[in-house]
């Protein structure tokens, strides 16, 4: 009996092992995710319930929730403490390929490819269903470096972006503006978004720059002037 144990536990230590080294490979080689993008402003009174719709899914498995927070609602009187002109320019990029004719808040975009206004109960929630998971390269982020694996690439190259964003939920009490004395949640909020170059379809490692600030790190590889996101991948 006593044997039978010890065998049994061997067996288990082993099977633990392998199944250990399974979850590291594939956190190595990195699982494809499904990115919503919410385009929001703390000057706009339409915005709360978006934010509050992309705080329940920020958490969850194969999602990858942003919020980018957009100026040119700032000329009401409040301008948003995280608003850049960068990620209005992505959100006015967008447009045109999702049938837009302009930007607007609040907007739900996942996988660059379907949008939404994403205020109302269940719509995010229809995107990532109608949308799936990211079909590009293989990416990953480990020891420093990008790698994003070999593949076809619509168009021949798309554009490899660096997000920084922190990671939670930060409250903004808002003194004027449309949300005057309210105090606005907002998950998962981006705080820069960088080009680092472009992807043809080889294998291609880059350097990936350390993070400052307790900063959170993405990467998407992303067909140029707003088109579908290929693929994705966070620290």
């Amino acid at each position: 009996m006593t044997g039978s144990k010890a065998k049994g536990g061997r067996l288990g230590a082993i099977a633990g092992a392998a199944l250990l080294a399974l979850a590291t490979t594939n956190a190595a080689v990195g699982q494809p995710l499904t990115v919503v993008e919410l385009f929001t402003s703390q000057g706009c009174s339409s915005c709360p319930p978006a934010n509050a719709n992309l705080i329940k899914i920020k958490d969850r498995p194969g999602v990858l929730a942003l919020s980018f927070n957009v100026t040119y609602w700032d000329y009401l009187g409040w301008k948003d403490t995280f608003g850049r002109q960068e990620f209005t320019q992505r959100q006015v990029t967008y447009e045109p390929s999702l049938g837009r004719s302009g930007p607007f808040t609040p907007q739900v975009v996942v996988n660059g490819d379907a949008d939404a206004v994403g205020a109302r109960p269940g719509e995010i929630e229809r995107l990532i269903a109608g949308s799936g998971h990211t079909k590009g390269p293989s990416l990953s982020l480990s020891n420093g470096k990008i790698s994003i694996g070999a593949g076809s690439v619509p168009g021949g190259e798309a554009d490899i972006w660096l997000v920084r964003y922190r990671q939670g939920v930060i409250e903004v009490p808002v003194a004027r503006g449309e949300n005057t004395g309210h105090t606005l949640p907002h998950a998962n909020v981006v705080r820069s978004l960088t080009k680092l170059g472009s992807w043809t379809g080889d294998a291609t490692t880059l350097p990936l720059p350390a993070a400052a600030g307790g900063l959170s790190t993405a990467v998407l590889v992303q067909s140029p002037g707003g088109g579908p996101i290929l693929a994705a991948a966070t620290d």
